[in-house]
Order: C-alpha cells, then structure tokens, then sequence
C-alpha cells in the first residue's frame, strides 16, 4: 500500500488553472489520482479536465472531503496557499514550488507541526505510491509496484534510479521527493519512520546531497532500527561555498559534506552506492538476503 497516499486518496490541486497546474492535473488523471477540486482565487465556477474550480479550499472541502493537496502556486504567494490548506485541515500537502523565501517557510513548517500535517517540499517533485496515485510531477511511466521504498532530496537523481530499478525488475512501493530547499516541511527521519511501518516496503534507497545535516540524523534512526537501507549521496566534488543546484546543497563552515554523511551512513550499517548502477546492485542483494559489503568505492 506504500505511505502518504493511496488509490483513494482524494487530492485537490492549488493552483490548477496555471500553466504547471493544469498540465500536471491532466498527467496526475491519467495515471489514476483521484482528483476531486482545484482552487485559483477569483477563477471559481470553471473547470480544468473536468475538475471543478473553487475561489478557496473552504469552498473546495464543501463540495468534496480533500485527503491531501499539491500545490502549484507561485513562490510569492506560496506560503498563504500553504497555510490556507494546511488551516483547513488538510492533513498531506505537497508543494512542487521552487523558491518561496526562507522566512515564509519557517512560518509555515510551524503551522504544519501545529496542526499535525505533513508538509512535503518546498521545492519538490511530489510523490507516487506505485500503481495508485501521484501527487506532483514525477514521470509515471517510471515506476513499477514493488518492495523498495525511495526518499530523495534530488528530483533528477530520483528519476534516474527509480528508472533503473524499474528495468531491472525491482519495483517501488512509495517514492518521496522531499524536496532540496534549507526549509522543509518533512525529514529524512520522518519519511524513514514511515516506511519502516509499510508492510509493503521492505528495503528502502535514501537519496542525499551535500548540505544540512538530515543525512547525518537519517543515519541514527537507521543505526536505532537496523533497516535496510542503500544511500547514494551526491555533490562528492563540490568546492566549500559553493551551493550546486539546489539552495539547500551548500558545504558551509566545513559541515554538510559528502564525507561526513557517507561516513555516518555507513557507520549505522547503510550499503552505500557511488553509481545509479551500484544502488540497483545492493537494492537486489538487500533483497536478496545476501551480505554485500556496507561500504563501497564512494566512502570518502
């Protein structure tokens, strides 16, 4: 059944009549979601690929009960449709929006947490729960059900791995993108405690990046529960200062290394993979019960 989100999820989409919202409405359809409104202030009464059109979530909760929402509303006016899904108690909200300022998210983070939801993103590609649903932009035809449950800070890296294991007969059970900004709505941590509750889930790929410290703490939760768990964390090679690609992918004040995380990972007993190839491997060997080696050619 995977985490988060189901086949009978009822989701609404902020931001619908957009150019993003409308597009990705259409793909999430197509792949089964259960879309049941959309909002865009002042555009009520419409429609997008026959989803009704709301002015509020308000309106939106009253013509159907809402599950979840993903959230393709500028960055300047993210946060207060944020806020607006997340006061109306919806209780999973995915926001695909890049660059919603820092002081805006730590609001938001908090009004989360106060109302017990779980935020994922900013700045994230969504998430699928194989053959069910998908919240967001991840590419359907990527995906396969299966055992192997995959949390990511890397959009790009995700795709690649998930198409990898796909080919090579290994399919996901749920796929999170919890998005590579320095404030987000969830952790590693969180994302980790889920799966290891998933019946369906029996080995799950952890996708890092230079920056921050969920790594580092992602490696106590896995060292306290001994899950299987293979890690491939990017940005090896990226000089101190220097933030590559997203805002959060900085090494500064000589923490958020590649090292350190690798190091840390691999001391809680992660199988650690230096190509999308190598993850593929030890995902099978997982698997497979067998006892490949916990550390590989990426161990600084």
């Amino acid at each position: 059944m995977g985490i988060l989100v189901h086949k009978d999820t009822k989701v609404l989409v902020q931001g619908i009549t957009g150019k993003e919202g409308s597009f990705h409405t259409e793909r999430m359809l197509e792949y089964g979601t259960k879309i049941v409104a959309g909002v865009t202030p002042g555009r009520g009464g419409g429609s997008v690929c026959g989803v009704p059109v709301f002015n509020t979530v308000r309106e939106a909760k009253i013509h159907s009960a809402i599950d979840a929402s993903v959230v393709f509303v500028p960055p300047a006016v993210a946060a207060d449709a944020l806020m607006e899904s997340l006061m109306a108690g919806i209780g999973m909200v995915a926001c695909i929006t890049e660059g919603i300022p820092v002081r805006d998210m730590l609001k938001v983070r908090k009004v989360a947490e106060d109302c017990r939801a779980t935020l994922i993103g900013p700045n994230c590609p969504g998430i699928v729960t194989a053959g069910e649903t998908k919240l967001g932009i991840m590419p359907a035809s990527l995906f396969s059900k299966g055992p192997v449950g995959v949390v990511s800070r890397s959009g790009t890296l995700t795709y690649l791995i998930v198409e990898a294991l796909t080919a090579a007969g290994l399919g996901q059970s749920t796929c999170v993108g919890i998005g590579g900004d320095p404030v987000l709505g969830t952790s590693f941590t969180r994302m980790l405690s889920l799966f290891r509750s998933d019946a369906s889930t029996k080995v799950i790929v952890l996708i890092g990046e230079i920056g921050g410290t969920q790594e580092e703490e992602a490696a106590e939760y896995i060292g306290r529960h001994g899950l299987s768990v293979v890690a491939y964390i990017a940005g090896k090679t990226a000089p101190p200062g220097k933030r590559m690609g997203h805002a959060g992918a900085i090494v500064s004040g000589g923490k958020g290394t590649a090292e350190a995380k690798i190091r840390a990972l691999s001391g809680a007993g992660v199988l650690m993979a230096s190509t999308v190839n190598e993850t593929v491997e030890r995902v099978r060997s997982l698997l497979a019960g067998s006892s490949a080696p916990a550390t590989s050619s990426q161990e600084g």
